[in-house]
């Protein structure tokens, strides 16, 4: 084994992690199946109390911990799920704990881990500014670290995912596994693979931050950028979990912003699920594995569900527009009374449903006899869009879309 870790290890594990955490459960992903040709199943990790399997390892890594250590108090390093899975579990077993945070984090994560029982501590703009603080703490107060990956426990706590999937579907050829650090993939793949050596393992990275995908290659690190999967965001990726990888993982799939997206919006609409952009990494590789993996049961781990309120508004939002089903109509009119009636009751009676209205005379680039109407519509589809600007142009309507959005393949 790569590391001092075994599938005894991980069983130990989740002895530990009866009853203290949930045990998640697996299910299926019809409208998965349709699209890609597989039998699809999600493991539900945004179920755990915290909203993220981070809970897992948290748990297993301050059960391990001795009674002088605990009364040392842990710190931790995280913008987000990791703390809250630390403050959650440290108070649980009565631990004090230190959470450094970057001053960016969402006043939502501060908020949530303070309820949780931690003491927060804002510091720097990044995780490796709050590194350099957690350093100055240890060294003056003695608290132990809890790495939020690149430890024994923690790994195996997260392995605790791979028994229960097989348990749960004995039958499984492939499991797809985001990846930021490699804790959950690492433990996931060593329980997998030594119950089950034929089963295919394949982890995801944003593609913003392929970390460990350069790591493994020896290439230039170039990790950086705003991500939707900040929980996966991580610009140094673990040294034992590299190991692991290296040893027991498949091909890497690099996912875009737009495919991350896409994934947390169809999980919202298809699944009825709530999930962080890192969550949906594995949905959202799912169509660059569909030619290897046709015919084959596949899971993944919906690893989050700890997303921000507004940004995951404005995706169900960008979702309806890129689906056709929101769209912008700009329609240039002659500047006279009862045209604005006609083009609104033109769109009502091909069914589309106008939620907003603006008149444009003054601060458009049109002549001064002219005027401009943009309409934001409700629609059924791309196809409905196109009956919409039909009946506006066979009317004697200049119109268009506005914006360059991607719907249903075409660009509009």
């Amino acid at each position: 084994m790569p590391i001092d870790l075994s599938i005894d290890d991980i069983r130990t594990a989740a002895g530990v992690l009866a009853g203290t955490v949930v045990r998640t459960p697996v299910v299926p992903a019809a409208w998965l199946d349709q699209r890609h040709g597989t039998r699809t199943f999600l493991k539900l990790e945004n179920q755990q109390v915290t909203g993220s399997f981070k809970d897992r390892g948290a748990a297993m890594k301050l059960a391990s911990l001795t009674d002088e250590e605990r009364q040392r108090g842990v710190i931790a390093m995280s913008a987000g799920n990791h703390a809250q899975g630390v403050a959650y579990h440290a108070r649980r077993l009565g631990i004090p704990a230190t959470i450094i945070m970057p001053t960016q984090t969402p006043f939502t994560k501060v908020e949530r881990t303070r309820r949780h029982g931690a003491s927060v501590v804002l510091h720097g703009r990044n995780l490796s500014d709050c590194a350099e603080r957690a350093e100055q703490l240890i060294k003056a107060h003695g608290h132990v670290l809890i790495h939020p990956y690149d430890d024994p426990a923690i790994i195996a706590g997260q392995g605790t995912i791979g028994l229960e999937l097989l348990a749960d579907l004995p039958e499984l050829d492939a499991v797809i596994v985001p990846i930021g650090g490699g804790g959950l993939i690492a433990g996931i793949a060593l329980a997998v693979k030594a119950l089950k050596p034929d089963i295919r393992v394949f982890r995801v990275e944003a593609a913003l931050y392929p970390s460990m995908h350069e790591a493994i290659n020896g290439l230039a690190a170039s990790a950086g950028g705003e991500t939707i999967a900040e929980g996966i965001a991580v610009k140094t990726p673990g040294v034992l979990t590299r190991q692991v990888i290296s040893a027991l993982v498949e091909d890497i799939v690099l996912v875009s912003e737009a495919e991350l997206e896409q994934a947390i919006h169809r999980l919202a609409e298809e699944q009825k699920l709530v999930v962080e952009g890192a969550g949906a990494a594995g949905v959202a590789a799912l169509g660059q594995l569909a030619g290897k993996l046709a015919g084959r049961t596949v899971a993944t781990v919906i690893c989050g569900g700890n997303i921000d309120s507004r940004l995951f508004a404005s995706v169900l939002m960008r979702g309806l527009v890129r689906d056709g089903r929101l769209v912008r109509i700009r329609v240039e009119i002659n500047d006279e009374p009862g045209l604005l009636a006609r083009i609104s009751g033109m769109i009502g009676e091909h069914g589309g449903n106008i939620i907003e209205i603006y008149h444009h005379r003054l601060f458009q680039d049109v002549p001064v006899k002219l005027a401009e109407l943009d309409a934001v519509v409700e629609t059924r589809n791309a196809r409905h869009v196109d009956e919409i600007l039909g009946a506006l142009d066979a009317a004697g309507f200049k119109s268009r879309l506005l914006g360059r959005t991607e719907v249903e393949g075409r660009t509009v």
